[in-house]
């Protein structure tokens, strides 16, 4: 019987059998890694050389666009790497980190989420406390905390995950190291559920997370509609959609991903929605935030103006 101290590697799930799909996927994951990385690019640059943006939901958003730049990087080039080499294997300190990096991103990420609703609810709901109940100190205590408590969670997960002894084998039914894949190669169930407590605590810290979204845009619709001018409503409005829309993103595919029925569960459509919560969000966020937003989008084209000047 092997533990999990005489595995050296793990084997990922691979997207294709075929070197032509196998080429196919390398690109594909190519082109959305890259367009992740440029769109988030910009927003950083855009809101770091702007002092126009220097404002806590940009701030904020600067942040945001760093967790997706993390959390895309995590998973996207090894998988790339091993489509590209035809090989599976990941080792057992780069699953560890690998996992680790992951959860770290996706927890900061949706911690930061819950304190973006907060900066929306009290921007619209309480306008006149703004700068006193989110100055600048204030905002970077608040980006921190939820980096923290990234670490953190990630730290807990991955710690217990890695002591648990496996030994039904290395392969994982997943593109990239994932927690419940993991956990399927236990040996016993005391082992595995140590691991399972912990993501019943996570999931309870979530669902406060949730509600304290939820409750923010309660009152920041019924703050909305009482204003008199339509054109008010609407630049309010413009303000919250990307975030809420964000929000709805990053939630209805974590949640699916994790809480879809066993029977209609499958390695390809594990694979697919995989793709859709850890890939899709870090790639669209800023297309998402950008869309509707001059500001944003009058500081990104300055920043691309002045590297093409630059380059010439």
């Amino acid at each position: 019987m092997s533990n999990s101290s005489s595995i050296t590697q793990f084997l990922l799930l691979a997207f294709a059998d075929t070197r032509e799909l196998q080429l196919l996927h390398f690109g594909l994951f190519l082109g959305i890694y890259l367009a992740a990385l440029l769109g988030n690019g910009l927003i950083i640059a855009a809101i770091a050389c702007d002092h126009h943006l220097h404002a806590p939901m940009y701030f904020f958003l600067l942040n945001l666009s760093l967790l997706d730049l993390g959390c895309i990087s995590t998973t996207l080039p090894k998988s790339m790497a091993n489509s590209l080499w035809d090989t599976r294997a990941i080792s057992y300190l780069g699953c560890a980190a690998q996992v680790f990096l992951f959860v770290l991103f996706i927890s900061a990420e949706y911690f930061l989420l819950t304190v973006m609703a907060y900066d929306r609810y009290i921007a619209i709901c309480k306008p006149l406390h703004y700068g006193t109940l989110l100055g600048s100190r204030a905002c970077v205590h608040m980006a921190a905390a939820a980096w923290g408590s990234g670490i953190l969670t990630a730290l807990l997960h991955t710690a217990n995950t890695f002591s648990i002894a496996l030994c039904q084998g290395n392969a994982l039914d997943q593109f990239f190291c994932e927690i419940p894949q993991i956990l399927k190669l236990a040996c016993s169930d005391p082992d595995y559920l140590r691991e399972v407590a912990v993501i019943v605590v996570s999931v309870f810290v979530d669902l406060w997370c949730f509600v304290f979204i939820v409750l923010s845009y309660v009152q920041i619709f019924r703050a909305v509609l009482r204003i008199s001018s339509e054109q008010g409503r609407l630049k309010a409005f413009s303000t919250c959609l990307p975030h809420l829309a964000v929000v709805s993103l990053f939630l209805s595919t974590a949640i699916f991903a994790y809480l879809k029925p066993p029977s209609i569960s499958s390695p390809s459509l594990n694979l697919l929605v995989a793709v859709l919560y850890s890939v899709l969000p870090p790639a669209v966020n800023p297309l998402i935030y950008s869309v509707r937003n001059q500001e944003l989008k009058d500081a990104i084209r300055k920043v691309i103006s002045q590297t093409h000047f630059k380059q010439r």
